[in-house]
């Protein structure tokens, strides 16, 4: 942490050592990794082979013939970019986690398990194993909540006190784009253009160089704006511009996703995704864009609580990943994304969803699919098929953007949900976007807009794959939100046990938990209630014994994969 004095030190025999308050660029911090290195090695968790197991690499490759050499030459100064995007993203994590780097590549030719302890830290970046609550396998000292974003001691209480003693910097506490550390006795909030200054500056110089090269005039606008983002905090008109790219390169860099602040999830984490666009899968999906006013007018939650005012502009992209960086690269990968996560954005020009079909044809056959085949009853296994899998998949993307964005508090201010619901959010948002998927695919099956499987299939598939999500751990948000659907279906009677251990579905019971639960999940967004949101987390997003006997029948099935990008010069 940037302190005075930098007292996480992982209970391990390496040096504690002073750190200044002013931010310090990436130089600074690898020469004091390096001196400080030597004073002792890093205790590895003895069974970091088996972790990393959990996580096979896994080649990741795109269709050459996608992008001419202009474009691959414009890829190449992304990926340039995107590299300094996950220098920032470690230190996001721990701002000493480059020290421990460091000290754990030096000591992996020492014996395999401090070989796979440094493979192990690389991929969930940092030493706290993201499949199991964050659990450290270096050390014994617990991931603070707050991650790097804030003082490593510091607690919900104190911040939230000293916002209350000082509301006129409520805004730069609570921001999407600060640090927050100590001065004294009062709270400082540090922008990140300030605070990680070296890395932005020489990352929008990549960015520049990609927007002279390319041939693309909406990508070489969202590259200029994006770079001008990176020194000015604001975001705001490169995330139209992002909206507005269309092309066969599909970029995003930037600090997007909150789940790291654990605190509040306040502070938005960097991270890039280079891509090229599948067009003629991409095509095919344009349909459902135009109905999504309609999917909103049909969610089973009272009127005065829908939100029409979303923008209906919906583009979607089937996109062949080539790399990714920062929060996009640690731990579990992702299958699709959903952005901008700015709700203004979002109320004038809607969202972009983004399905990385490479990625999810990876992952079904790696683990989904052999997951299925232990969790479901047999004469139920027909019904499970790649199609339902990428379309619920697409379908969460797309109901990111329904339900409520904003509400207004009893003081008459008009908030973005997050806000209320705080550290709560990102697993209420996940469970949410999950369950209604399910309820809009049965929409567009309804309305002819879908017609490859059938809702039984959908279900079949669905539940039979949730352990896949589950073992990513109840500490993540997509974890979490997986077991309160699977408590919450079991209690309702939509999945049953069978005598040899397995489930089935009843199609029936299933479809009615879907919609009472995605009325439950809309009415807390929509109102912002988050003791009602503690309540029904508390309750249904727990590990019981019966989740925790089928996930030891599925340990030799890998979790998910480490990436490994040729596209990147990676083997």
């Amino acid at each position: 942490m940037r302190r005075t004095i930098a007292l996480f030190c992982l209970a391990l025999p390496l040096a504690c050592t002073k750190m200044s308050e002013t931010p310090t660029d990436t130089a600074a911090t690898t020469a004091t990794a390096s001196s400080t290195a030597s004073a002792g090695s890093l205790q590895v968790a003895a069974d970091a082979p088996q972790r990393l197991a959990q996580l096979p690499r896994t080649t990741i490759d795109y269709d050459r013939s996608l992008l001419n050499d202009n474009e691959r030459q414009v890829v190449a100064k992304l990926i340039e970019a995107s590299k300094l995007i996950d220098d920032i993203y470690w230190r996001q994590v721990s701002e000493k986690n480059p020290e421990w780097k460091a000290a754990l590549e030096k000591q992996a030719a020492s014996s395999p398990v401090d070989k796979a302890g440094y493979d192990l830290f690389i991929a969930n970046r940092g030493p706290w194993d993201r499949l199991k609550q964050n659990e450290p396998f270096i050390g014994s000292t617990k991931k603070p909540e707050g991650a790097g974003f804030y003082p490593e001691d510091i607690t919900k209480e104190e911040v939230e006190k000293y916002v209350a003693a000082h509301p006129e910097q409520k805004d730069a506490i609570q921001g999407l784009f600060t640090v927050i550390r100590r001065n004294g006795a009062n709270l400082q909030a540090i922008k990140y253009s300030e605070y990680y200054k070296d890395s932005l500056t020489a990352a929008a110089a990549k960015l520049r160089e990609a927007a002279q090269l390319t041939n693309n005039d909406s990508l070489r606008a969202f590259l200029n704006k994006r770079a001008d983002a990176f020194l000015s905090d604001d975001y705001r008109d490169s995330d139209m511009a992002w909206m507005d790219l269309h092309g066969p390169i599909e970029v995003v860099i930037g600090p997007y996703e909150v789940y790291e602040d654990e605190l509040f999830n306040y502070k938005a984490s960097f991270e890039s995704f280079i891509t090229v666009v599948d067009k003629p899968e991409s095509d095919k999906l344009a349909a459902y864009a135009h109905a999504l006013p309609d999917m909103e007018r049909n969610l089973p939650e009272p009127d005065q609580y829908k939100n029409p005012n979303r923008g209906s502009e919906s583009p979607i992209r089937v996109v062949q990943e080539l790399y990714t960086a920062g929060d996009a690269r640690r731990g579990v990968q992702t299958a699709a994304f959903n952005l901008p996560n700015d709700e203004f954005v979002r109320e004038k020009k809607g969202s972009k969803k983004v399905l990385l079909k490479n990625v999810m044809d990876a992952k079904y056959k790696q683990s989904g699919r052999p997951i299925a085949d232990r969790v479901l009853d047999a004469s139920q296994l027909p019904l499970v098929n790649f199609d339902a899998f990428f379309n619920q998949v697409l379908f969460h993307e797309l109901s990111h953007g329904l339900g409520p964005g904003f509400l207004t508090q009893p003081d008459g201010k008009r908030v973005e949900v997050r806000i209320p619901l705080k550290n709560l959010y990102s697993t209420v948002e996940e469970t949410k976007a999950d369950v209604l998927g399910l309820w809009n695919i049965v929409y567009a099956q309804k309305h002819n807009l879908l017609s490859s499987f059938n809702e039984q299939q959908l279900y079949a598939t669905y539940a039979g794959l949730m352990f896949r999500s589950m073992r990513f751990g109840i500490g993540e948000a997509h974890g979490r939100g997986t077991a309160v659907q699977w408590n919450w279906l079991r209690e309702k009677g939509g999945i049953v046990p069978t005598a040899d251990g397995k489930f089935k579905v009843d199609f029936d019971k299933f479809r009615d938990g879907v919609k009472s639960l995605a009325t439950e999940l809309l009415t807390i967004e929509a109102t912002g209630d988050f003791a009602r949101a503690t309540a029904l987390l508390d309750k249904y997003g727990v590990v019981n014994p019966e989740i925790s006997q089928m996930n030891a029948k599925l340990n030799d099935i890998p979790v998910d994969i480490t990436p490994v990008f040729p596209a990147a010069g990676e083997q």
